[in-house]
């Protein structure tokens, strides 16, 4: 086992809180479910973990350094994601065209890049999995592999699941004649988590 059990044990209890927290990927996973569909949430949770696993090859590459020595990086991708955010919450307003059409396809790609946008993933990852890497074991890069794939399966077990329940939700919403209220109001959740990331420190 490359992972000490010890710190493997605890990274699972930390893990899975942090998971079943509320936080900016289960909203917009939500979001996305709640406006295209079972089929948008799952893809939508397989563009976060996609970017999950990108932010772990950045910190294990120690990449995120970059953020600390050049700290106009750090407002910059920072803001870049916000305007994102507040993009895809302002279309989703506007929008005409059915909810399932419009999203399900493009739901991979806005949970990929609502992700890699936000500088504060990067940085929480080079924070977060060092302290249950233990060096002595040596095969550092795989340890971070390891615990990077448990991250990526939490991710699908968690959000995932939301994914798809927000989305049979919203069918049956649907068929209730509200879609321009899941549209004006997923569009809130977007611009409110935009705005959140650019005003946060």
């Amino acid at each position: 086992m490359p992972v000490d059990q010890h710190l493997l044990l605890a990274f699972l209890v930390t893990t899975a809180i942090a998971m079943v927290t509320p936080g900016p990927d289960m909203l917009f996973i939500l979001g996305c479910g709640m406006r295209g569909g079972p089929k948008a949430g799952l893809l939508a949770t397989a563009g976060v973990a996609t970017s999950e696993a990108i932010h772990v090859a950045v910190a294990a590459a120690g990449l995120a350094a970059l953020f600390a020595a050049v700290p106009v990086a750090f407002t910059v991708v920072r803001v870049a994601g916000a305007g994102y955010l507040v993009y895809l919450g302002v279309q989703a307003i506007r929008n005409r065209k059915p909810l399932v059409e419009r999203n399900s396809d493009r739901a991979y790609l806005s949970g990929l890049l609502t992700n890699l946008l936000n500088p504060k993933m990067v940085t929480f990852t080079i924070a977060f999995l060092p302290q249950f890497i233990d060096p002595a074991k040596g095969h550092v890069w795989l340890q971070f592999a390891v615990l990077g794939a448990i991250m990526i399966v939490f991710e699908f077990l968690v959000d995932g699941t939301v994914g798809v329940l927000a989305g049979r939700v919203g069918g049956w919403v649907r068929r209730k004649k509200n879609q321009r209220r899941i549209e004006v109001a997923t569009g809130g959740i977007f611009i409110g988590l935009g705005v959140k990331l650019a005003v946060d420190r």
